[in-house]
């Protein structure tokens, strides 16, 4: 039998807190689950780190466990850089095994370069500074290092063309941003595949989606929108996500041709700049 990995994180000590209490209470998760109207899944995640519980939800997992509080005081120590509806996401991202995303306007925050990342929070900010900018800035690139290294999830990176018709930040901003995906592809970083203008509809023209798998627990499913984001335990719900994901990627070009498509896009931008 595997011996348990020690936790690391703040995130991974709190769900390994939990895990103990509700043992110790002798309650499964699904009887938890019951308690804290949540499914067995979703308090999985939380024992896992993977998810940290709402305010309302900890309260309830205090009162279910005689817990005086406890939880929901040390939630509010863990608060977390990321927007409210993302801050999970960026943590889950770190614990996949595999990632699954498509994007319908915009580059994907985990590819993105710096000067895509500021074109992008400067066009929705009215009102900011620079200093602003280069905190936000550095925060999305910083996801990026989910990346590097031999642990690093497998990365699918489903683009409609559009992705690399707008011309976000410029022409030389968009030609950076289109070699860096490129070159990400061709040295096996990431599998890229583009949907280009001429499939017409397709399963996946209304949102942004990721899909998330992991070694030890159920798959995820998180789409977003304006100011809005909703991450999916629902079995029912994450499995259409998955089935939506395959039709349109077997709509999609093979990765030979979106890379010859992102090189061409690419390079019209810089005849565009000159």
């Amino acid at each position: 039998m595997a011996k348990p990995r020690t936790p690391r994180t703040q995130r991974e000590k709190y769900g390994e807190e939990l895990r103990l209490r509700r043992a110790t209470a002798g309650l499964t998760q699904e009887e938890l689950g019951d308690q804290v109207v949540c499914s067995p899944t979703l308090i999985s995640h939380f024992e896992a780190g993977r998810r940290l519980p709402k305010p309302d939800d900890a309260q309830r997992i205090d009162r279910a466990l005689g817990t005086d509080g406890f939880f929901a005081r040390w939630l509010e120590d863990l608060d977390s850089k990321y927007d409210d509806c993302f801050a999970a996401v960026a943590e889950l991202e770190r614990q996949a095994t595999q990632i699954q995303q498509f994007a319908l306007a915009l580059v994907p925050g985990v590819l993105q370069t710096p000067a895509y990342a500021r074109a992008v929070f400067s066009a929705y900010r009215p009102n900011y500074t620079a200093e602003e900018l280069d905190r936000e800035v550095v925060i999305r690139t910083e996801r990026a290092r989910i990346l590097d290294g031999p642990s690093s999830p497998v990365l699918w990176t489903l683009l409609d063309e559009g992705v690399l018709r707008r011309r976000v930040g410029g022409a030389q901003v968009m030609t950076e941003q289109l070699h860096k995906i490129a070159n990400m592809a061709e040295a096996g970083r990431l599998r890229l595949h583009v949907v280009p203008h001429s499939v017409g509809a397709h399963p996946l023209q209304q949102s942004l989606i990721t899909l998330m798998s992991f070694a030890d627990s159920a798959p995820l499913a998180y789409v977003e929108g304006f100011l809005t984001g909703n991450l999916m335990d629902d079995p029912a719900l994450v499995a259409a996500s998955q089935t939506a994901y395959a039709l349109t990627l077997g709509d999609a070009l093979s990765q030979q041709e979106s890379l010859a498509l992102i090189r061409t896009a690419a390079e019209e931008h810089t005849h565009d700049q000159r």
